[in-house]
């Protein structure tokens, strides 16, 4: 996409000498537009022109003969020097490299390199609660944009597939359970079998040893526990999948704990080889400067989820041998992955400076407790069919003839719940609010997909009166559109500054901001006129703000509609 910036700093880097790069580093967009569009501040360049900062800035002004190609006015203030840009030059420059740009990747940025990302990982045989959404579509985000970025991106969902839980849940469906109760919904159906064994085993303490046995006997090998684990396992990711389809979400590995278990002995023996373990009190453990040692085995000679992690971090180096590697996991669990990474640094893995915790804040909802006959458990498909109920009423009321009304609910109600988690900074809490999440007028996704509807509209009404749209070098933009191609120019460093952050939001807020944009000019001004000239300009930035907002939602991803 047009680099303003660079071609600014090649213009003065012609005119004064300057090395390009110092200048595009210094060169920055002012906080008040009346300083200009760009400006330069001369603090750094003295040791270059022996001179104070106000005299260079003066002396670069003369140097510049205006109007120069894009830009059009300079004005010294002190020692910034202040450039404002030819808005219908720059419009054209921007919107003639979006027509003309494909925008399913922007170029080789992640060439050849692999990126692993770790996210989703709910419990099997417990139904898919809402403290799952974060992981999974922050975990989808980051996998969209590197992929778009031009990354081999691994997608991984780590399940909660092992531990003395499927002992507990093995003994209770023995005592309570049937193949008939797994019929209708297996995963509730277990998850009420699993419950009832707690309940159970406050007055009857003995079931936990016959927990703690067929769990044994599951890690033995045991045939009838491993069937039952198994069917158990394969009734969850089928429940799993079919709400991730309706996410829009997909994995090239599920890979649970259980995959690892194998490993466990012989990561253990490397971690002892390394010469960085000590006894105490009967634990294998690993002492850490700046944080509480890394417990690796049990006095009782059981090992823990660090140990778990550690094995399948090795594993997926030497199986993908990655360039990143991504944990989006909760930030409750910092402290597990600062051990984890310390261990394998001591280990030396000199890899693991390549691997990331995302962590993430909570999800709560405002002015409501939502339940569900589960306890505290709110489940995600609950969520989910009551904010597409919401959305299929509110399109009834805007547009009752609209085709496609099912499709369409289950877009705009799955898009805001997805959106409402992706547009704030992902360490923060996400505050879920049934009145505002399908706000047409408010920061929602819903608000952004009929913004993309609204151009598409507009689109289907040039065609009708104008024909195709074609863009040519002698089109008149005007000074009014630039302020929309100046923010459609963000584009991709906004992409690839999430990338380098890990942090969707900020192309949540980007597009927020274009919609914005976008949306100020077309209440102020009619985009298809009589006057064609006039009509193509105006059309040919809607386009191009259509491209754009498709992008950044799938990127998120948000279905962009064509029609609302």
């Amino acid at each position: 996409m047009v680099d303003l910036k660079s071609i600014l700093a090649e213009k003065i880097s012609e005119k004064t000498g300057i090395d390009k790069s110092l200048l595009y580093g210094l060169i920055e967009v002012p906080p008040d537009k009346a300083l200009g569009d760009y400006s330069l501040p001369c603090f750094r360049l003295s040791p270059v022109f022996k001179k104070n900062p106000a005299q260079i800035s003066m002396d670069l002004k003369n140097r510049f003969t205006l109007p120069d190609d894009i830009v059009r006015k300079i004005e010294v203030k002190g020692p910034y020097f202040n450039m404002f840009l030819d808005g219908n030059e720059v419009t054209k420059l921007v919107i003639r490299d979006i027509v003309e740009k494909d925008f399913s990747d922007i170029g080789e940025e992640g060439k050849d390199k692999i990126v692993v990302i770790d996210y989703s990982s709910p419990n099997i045989a417990k139904p898919f609660g809402i403290g799952h959404l974060r992981s999974t579509v922050i975990g989808n985000s980051l996998k969209n944009i590197f992929k778009f970025l031009g990354y081999n991106v691994i997608g991984i969902n780590h399940l909660g597939d092992w531990g003395t839980q499927f002992g507990k849940l093995i003994t209770a469906f023995k005592k309570w359970g049937s193949e008939e109760g797994l019929k209708d919904e297996p995963v509730k159906y277990l998850y009420n079998l699993y419950v009832k064994f707690h309940r159970e085993a406050e007055n009857n303490p003995g079931l936990e040893d016959e927990a703690r046995e067929w769990f044994s006997k599951l890690e033995r090998g045991d045939k009838e526990a491993r069937e039952l684990w198994k069917k158990f396992c394969d009734l969850s990711l089928k429940e799993f999948k079919r709400i991730y389809d309706r996410l829009g979400v997909d994995f090239e590995y599920y890979l649970g704990e259980s995959f690892y278990s194998s490993m466990i002995d012989e990561t253990i023996e490397k971690i002892k080889e390394s010469g960085i373990t000590e006894i105490s009190e009967g634990a294998l453990i690993v002492p850490l400067e700046d944080m509480p040692p890394a417990l690796l085995k049990k006095s009782d000679g059981s090992t823990l989820y660090l140990t778990r992690d550690i094995a399948a971090a090795i594993y997926r180096h030497s199986r993908f041998n990655f360039d990143l590697m991504l944990y989006v996991v909760g930030s409750p669990q910092s402290l597990h992955f600062k051990q984890m990474f310390s261990v394998l640094k001591k280990m030396g893995m000199d890899w693991v400076k390549n691997c990331h915790h995302v962590a993430f804040g909570h999800i709560r909802f405002e002015n409501e407790s939502m339940s569900t006959r589960k306890g505290n458990i709110i489940l995600l498909e609950d969520v989910l069919d009551r904010v597409v109920e919401l959305a299929k009423s509110i399109i009834q009321e805007k547009n009752p003839d609209i085709k496609d009304k099912e499709r369409v609910a289950e877009a705009v109600g799955i898009g805001a719940v997805i959106f409402n988690d992706l547009k704030s900074s992902r360490i923060k809490d996400v505050i879920f609010d049934w009145n505002e999440i399908l706000n047409f007028n408010g920061e929602t996704g819903v608000y952004l997909q009929y913004t993309h509807a609204r151009i598409s509209s507009l689109l289907r009404k040039f065609n009708e009166r104008y024909g195709s749209i074609e863009y040519n070098s002698s089109i008149n933009f005007g000074e009014e559109l630039f302020s929309i191609a100046f923010k459609l120019k963000d584009f991709e460093p906004v992409v690839l500054k999430s990338s380098e952050e890990f942090e969707p939001s900020l192309i949540a807020r980007y597009l927020l901001d274009l919609a914005g944009e976008y949306n100020s000019f077309y209440n102020r001004y009619r985009i298809i006129t009589d006057d064609y000239g006039v009509s193509l300009s105006r059309i040919l930035v809607s386009l191009c703000v259509k491209n754009v907002l498709k992008s950044g939602l799938e990127l998120l991803g948000v279905a962009a509609i064509e029609e609302m």
